[in-house]
């Protein structure tokens, strides 16, 4: 779509039905017209970061990593909370864009759908800002039992929920 902007979404899970997968999937009813909107699933292929691997070529994955985000617009990120924290495999994709610079000052969404969440939330906004990525207050969103405000199909049914990721991703898609 000529003159869209993309926004690429990223799930701090890996498991293909988790909260946070859901919610992602979700959120494609409510992106406007001007954008495309693409889910990245690749996490788990990046390698452990290794800072001597992140030379001139770092591995392939990574590659394709850093040149998808190049091109978004803008980034969703959705996590939910393990140990009090963002999950590992979050955590090392984000290591493999300190190098970078990919998220420097790029408007990021964060998301964090979880059982609890706010220690995720808390420190994924603190690792972003260490990127300096540009996430504003007014997309954020922490979803506390986010399993047990979606239906079957990972839809939100609470209506405070779905006009929360209304609003989120309209303030989001005006700013790119």
């Amino acid at each position: 779509m000529e003159g869209s902007k993309l926004i690429v979404a990223l799930s701090g899970s890996i498991r293909g039905h988790s909260a946070t997968q859901r919610t992602l999937n979700s959120l494609q009813m409510y992106i406007p017209a001007k954008c495309e909107y693409t889910i990245y699933n690749g996490l788990h292929k990046l390698p452990h970061f290794n800072p001597d691997e992140d030379g001139e070529t770092p591995p392939a994955d990574v590659q394709s990593f850093r040149s998808l985000l190049d091109q978004a617009d803008g980034v969703i990120i959705c996590t939910p909370e393990y140990i009090k924290g963002v999950p590992g495999v979050l955590k090392n994709a984000l290591e493999w864009l300190v190098s970078s610079a990919t998220l420097y000052e790029k408007p990021v969404a964060v998301i964090t759908s979880s059982g609890g969440g706010e220690h995720a939330h808390q420190a994924l906004q603190m690792n972003l800002s260490m990127l300096q990525a540009h996430v504003s207050n007014e997309w954020t969103l922490l979803i506390s039992g986010a399993n047990s405000k979606q239906n079957e199909n990972g839809e939100y049914v609470r209506e405070e929920v779905v006009e929360s990721l209304r609003k989120l991703i309209d303030t989001f898609a005006k700013q790119l």
